[in-house]
């Protein structure tokens, strides 16, 4: 790659500190996002090594920290639950082939029917889906999956009966988590530590109540005499290099959910890199980011993981701690394989509870209620795209939510186009340019209707725009021509082709002329080996100043013209 070998020595250091900081803090999420995914946890630490290692080779951006992450472990989670049991030898080797087929996917183009709002409530509806579902972990309830509504009702039924020590220690951790995340730096630079070393401690913060949770459950036997559920034995050792063997039917089924979670973690990664690459004044390729996404799942896939993709809160940890470089990503691989190959036995008395803590506060961080008051207020269509995709992935199911998602997206675009911007122009005064007759001090000329159509013209707006001139021509008596200026069209299909065609006839037989102006060069190319453009071959202008000056002059030559505007 490109960084390494312009690699320069003053680097080091960020990348040093930045792979060691983005390692304690990946430690236990990678835990955490395993037991979410319904996977061993010496599995989310798997999936933290050889992904890095990938896509520091075949990514873009020089701060994207790779990895597992909620939304995604949820994903895995809801199209594999039905398939096999959490947790089996089965189950482990569908996330395995479902990261191998995130990998191989190459269709990053269809990331662009999911607009942002719908991205925003399909991640908001998700961190809602996993943030209940770990309620009963931080409270040790012993209740099924299911439904969210079926959770809510079981948690509410059962609250009575969880484990008052796992409850304990779960909500200390939860609160503790909530507070480092917005109180402790304030707090430790007023008691006058540096803002750096104040930052860095609250970045440590989950490895902290780690440690110190781990400690307690070790030293006072909560796990035998309170039962407090513990993460339990951790396997050590790098993983195996390879792929599972199974069945061509049962990966038939994985092909869905692995294009929805490449397309979902494509979107996010390329968002989060970019936003932090422009901070720095730097630039990232799509295509790129496409290539390494996938490269660091097909790694995860042979090195027994599950699906990855780029972190928001990581990337944001590692761009603040100084990385320069994906070389920050390769030490924090270097450091996951020391933890797995010698320290695996530390996490055994780890509480789960405090891993759902872990995941909860992550996961809220995620709820994003600024695109939905900015959407609100803008546009709100938008705003609706969201609220539906968040609601669709909340009672209909992850995979329902997001393809219900990219269905408003396109059912938003396909709703404008069909109604398109249309305005009736004038000549501003002593000049060559036009504007909209309702929103300026314009001229006008008797006879014409000068009517510019602001969006390319297909079925779905056709017989609207036929509608448009129809009730103009029934509002302006005396109307001789009929201007369409046609500036913002890309794109004349056959069906708005065939309206043109009639819409000349129907006018021709009244007397009445249809001209264009302002057509592009690639519209008009197809345009003219049409019988509609053999026809209109004279009534085709360059400008809408053209066209104005030929009625004009039409005009001129009757002495008794009515000049009063349109």
């Amino acid at each position: 790659p490109q960084w390494l070998l312009q690699y320069q020595r003053p680097w080091l250091s960020g990348d040093l500190i930045a792979g060691l900081i983005v390692t304690v803090m990946l430690i236990p999420q990678s835990l955490a996002y395993a037991m979410l995914a319904g996977l061993p946890p010496q599995v989310g630490l798997y999936a933290s090594i050889l992904p890095l290692l990938a896509y520091a080779f075949f990514g873009s951006s020089m701060t994207l920290a790779v990895g597992p992450v909620a939304v995604a472990s949820l994903m895995t989670a809801s199209a594999l639950s039905p398939m096999a049991a959490p947790g089996s030898e089965t189950y482990l080797m569908l996330a395995v082939m479902m990261a191998l087929m995130s990998g191989l996917i190459r269709l990053g183009f269809l990331a662009f029917f999911l607009s942002h709002p719908v991205i925003s409530g399909f991640i908001s509806g998700s961190a809602i889906l996993i943030a209940v579902g770990q309620i009963k972990y931080l409270l040790g309830i012993s209740l099924p999956r299911g439904e969210i509504i079926a959770t809510v009702s079981g948690l509410f039924h059962q609250i009575s009966s969880a484990n008052r020590s796992t409850a304990l220690i779960g909500v200390a951790a939860l609160i503790f988590l909530f507070f480092a995340r917005s109180r402790l730096a304030p707090l430790l630079k007023s008691m006058g530590m540096p803002a750096t070393l104040a930052e860095l401690l609250t970045k440590l913060a989950p490895m902290a109540v780690v440690i110190v949770s781990t400690a307690i459950v070790a030293g006072t036997g909560l796990d035998q005499s309170a039962q407090v559920a513990i993460v339990g034995h951790v396997p050590s050792g790098l993983p195996h290099i390879g792929l599972p063997q199974i069945s061509w039917q049962q990966s038939q089924t994985l092909w869905l959910p692995a294009l929805l979670i490449s397309l979902v973690g494509f979107v996010e990664s390329v968002s989060v890199a970019q936003s932090l690459a422009l901070k720095r004044g730097q630039r990232i390729s799509p295509n790129r980011e496409l290539l390494g996404i996938g490269a660091a799942n097909i790694a995860s896939a042979f090195s027994g993981g599950y699906p990855v993709t780029g972190g928001f809160a990581r990337s944001v940890v590692n761009f603040s701690a100084g990385a320069n470089t994906p070389g920050a990503g390769v030490i924090s691989a270097a450091l996951m394989a020391i933890v797995i190959s010698a320290f695996t036995g530390w996490f055994y008395y780890l509480p789960v509870s405090v891993l759902a803590a872990t995941i909860i506060v992550a996961v809220l961080g995620l709820l994003d209620w600024h695109t939905l008051r900015e959407a609100w207020t803008y546009d709100k269509a938008d705003a609706v795209s969201l609220l539906l995709t968040f609601a669709g992935v909340i009672f209909l199911g992850v995979e329902e939510g997001i393809l219900l998602g990219v269905a408003l997206s396109l059912a938003v675009l396909v709703w404008r186009s069909s109604h398109p911007h249309m305005a009736i122009v004038g000549r501003v005064p002593n000049t060559a340019h036009f504007r909209n007759v309702d929103r300026h001090q314009v001229e006008t000329l008797p006879g014409l209707i000068a009517l510019r159509v602001d969006e390319s013209l297909y079925f779905a707006n056709a017989q609207i725009i036929e509608e448009k001139v129809e009730n103009l021509i029934q509002s302006n008596t005396g109307t001789s021509t009929v201007l369409l200026i046609l500036s913002a069209v890309n794109q004349l299909d056959s069906t708005a082709l065939a309206m043109l065609t009639d819409m000349q006839k129907g006018l021709a037989a009244r007397k009445i002329t249809l001209q264009f102006a302002e057509i592009k060069g690639p519209v008009l190319d197809r345009l003219r080996s049409t019988p509609l453009g053999e026809i209109m071959r004279d009534q085709i202008f360059l400008s809408t100043h053209d066209a104005f000056l030929a009625h004009a002059h039409q005009i001129s030559e009757k002495p008794d013209a009515d000049r009063r505007p349109l």
